[in-house]
């Protein structure tokens, strides 16, 4: 009987496995930042970024691309501006979800904040992100399986657990 109860309790725990497997927790939003290094402009709006990382760090992620000294920023930026239909006339250029900022002035903090905290609000599957988008279209996304493989593992055990009981309730019957 003891050998009964502890299967239950083995299999009810094995059946909560993908409740915490599963368990959404928010993830940052990302906030692609296009810079230049010796931009003031530049240099003012990572600074604002810096300055909200207490009140607001757990929900961004600021994603930096320095432009004047690295082609291969400079066309990812126009890449990006290409999917987005702009055409960014310098930096910096700032991204979050679908919406987009050229250029820096203090008049932008608030409404970068409340961009921030809109798009941590969403259900990440429901965000929008430019760079998933420019991976998938350079061929260079990657799939994302550990979601898959946990369910995978989890149905093995349920169905071992459920194996493994049925075997011992037969030998049980068989004894008598």
């Amino acid at each position: 009987m003891k050998k009964l109860k502890f299967l239950f309790v083995m299999l009810i725990g094995i059946l909560l496995v993908p409740c915490t497997v599963f368990a959404k927790d928010n993830k940052p939003v990302n906030v692609y930042f296009f810079y230049g290094n010796g931009c003031s402009y530049c240099a003012a709006a990572e600074e604002f970024f810096d300055s909200i990382e207490d009140e607001l760090g757990n929900q961004f992620n600021l994603v930096m691309y320095e432009t004047w000294y690295d082609t291969d920023n400079v066309d990812l930026m126009n890449e990006v501006a290409d999917i987005r239909k702009e055409e960014p006339q310098g930096v910096p250029y700032i991204i979050i979800g679908n919406q987009s900022w050229e250029g820096y002035m203090s008049s932008y903090d608030d409404e970068i904040m409340d961009k921030i905290k809109s798009e941590y609000k969403k259900d990440v599957d429901n965000r929008y992100d430019v760079m998933s988008y420019v991976e998938s279209v350079n061929g260079k996304k990657e799939e994302n399986y550990a979601a898959d493989i946990a369910v995978v593992i989890a149905i093995i055990l349920v169905v071992a657990g459920i194996g493994f009981g049925i075997w011992y309730a037969r030998g049980k019957a068989n004894e008598k």
